[in-house]
């Protein structure tokens, strides 16, 4: 199925696998574009007592992306997929981090999630969660659940930075 926005006709009769996915995709490019058209500082910049920035907001949502459709498919640790221990580090940023790589990281974690579904049935268990086998519904409806949060959050972050202006 071609990418559609979820109020496409087509998608109102969709399999409900295809359905989850409109639903995810269009919540993974709300958080990627969060960051379009900000300057360094102004991705960077904390409005909140949290670690929560909008930079850091889609690096958080790469590693959601790598413990969801990586480490819960392919039962290989954190340290060998190269993520954080917690959420919380998840947010932090180093030097190096920019909006072009982390975007780019992002649309490849996104990318790689794609891929590890792509022959798993919805009712398909995923083994390699701290929470024991889950059904790949289960993980679609929770990944589209903290995305929908963090582009909730993301939206506040971007109208504080931009001075009150929506900005997208």
């Amino acid at each position: 199925m071609t990418f559609q926005p979820s109020t496409e006709p087509a998608v109102f009769h969709a399999a409900l696998r295809d359905q989850f996915e409109v639903f995810l995709d269009e919540h993974r490019s709300a958080l990627h574009d969060c960051l379009n058209g900000l300057t360094e500082e102004q991705a960077r910049r904390s409005l909140v007592t949290s670690k929560t920035t909008l930079l850091g907001l889609v690096k958080h949502a790469t590693v959601v992306e790598k413990v969801w459709f990586d480490e819960a498919i392919t039962c290989r640790s954190r340290t060998e997929i190269g993520i954080p221990d917690t959420p919380d580090e998840s947010f932090d940023l180093h030097d190096d981090d920019t909006i072009a790589s982390v975007q780019r990281a992002y649309q490849q974690a996104c990318a790689a999630s794609r891929r590890a579904t792509a022959e798993l049935a919805l009712d398909d268990l995923v083994q390699g969660n701290r929470r024991g086998p889950l059904p790949l519904r289960w993980v679609y409806l929770h990944t589209l659940r903290e995305l929908a949060q963090h582009c909730g959050h993301a939206d506040i972050l971007r109208e504080q930075v931009l001075g009150g202006a929506t900005g997208g």
